[in-house]
């Protein structure tokens, strides 16, 4: 069994992000172990990796996915990177807790 792709800080959580830009479609792919042992949500948008449309997607999607505003999404690492840190502000527990019952409703 794949662990967590995310883990709890003071301020809310802490996601490990894999993003593959221009893609077919925008969606969640998978939660998946990399080669170093790392948990990552795989994502991908069809924006292009230009001028932080990609990113943009990301968080536009994610908002709309997990019901939470864009302005409670900030990218901490990976702005240039497929591999990216998203921190979602709010209170940890109550955000676990959404993540996890999102996980379990999608089958992710």
């Amino acid at each position: 069994m794949v662990g967590v792709f995310f883990n709890e800080v003071s301020d809310g959580l802490q996601l490990r992000l894999k993003l593959t830009p221009k893609a077919k479609k925008t969606a969640i792919n998978a939660i998946m172990e990399e080669a170093d042992g790392t948990v990552v949500l795989k994502l991908s948008v069809t924006a292009a990796p230009e001028k932080g449309k990609a990113n943009a997607a990301l968080i536009k999607f994610l908002s709309k996915e997990w019901k939470l505003a864009k302005s409670d999404m900030e990218l901490t690492a990976g702005e240039l990177s497929r591999h990216k840190t998203l921190l979602l502000k709010g209170e940890p527990s109550v955000l676990k807790q959404r993540l996890i019952d999102w996980m379990k409703q999608n089958n992710v």
